[in-house]
């Protein structure tokens, strides 16, 4: 099954809607993984036909530079692209559907060396606590 899942990051696969952001941070679980933090909910329906929709944010107070935030943002979905299949094929399997944001809250700019295991990490934890 993780042969079909693209190494792509499309625009339906991206959480783009304030509605399902907002019911995201009023009702959603939240764990660390540093230098991440995860807010992630489960929903019967999503307006795609993706199973799971993630969204990446870097604080403007952390950050001052746009050019530094966006360097985060593009590391964390190069590191979320590569790894997606693992949670797709549990969602496809439990027939769920998923909106996820992650949050980078480290003081500093970290390599991606640090920020790709906090990724498999969290991606590892929510495909345990779907199982559940």
């Amino acid at each position: 099954m993780t042969e079909l899942v693209a190494h792509t990051f499309r625009k339906d696969e991206k959480l783009c809607s304030q509605k399902l952001m907002g019911e995201l941070f009023l009702s959603g679980n939240s764990f660390l993984s540093y230098p991440l933090r995860i807010v992630w909910k489960i929903f019967g329906e999503l307006p795609s036909e993706s199973p799971a929709q993630a969204g990446f944010s870097v604080p403007k107070k952390i950050f001052k530079r746009a050019v530094d935030r966006n360097r985060m943002k593009r590391l964390m979905r190069e590191s979320y692209r590569h790894h997606k299949a693992e949670l797709y094929e549990s969602l496809i399997q439990s027939e769920k559907r998923l909106a996820l944001m992650m949050i980078y809250i480290a003081k500093e700019e970290l390599p991606y060396s640090k920020i790709e295991p906090a990724i498999v990490k969290a991606i590892e934890k929510i495909n345990v606590q779907l199982s559940n």
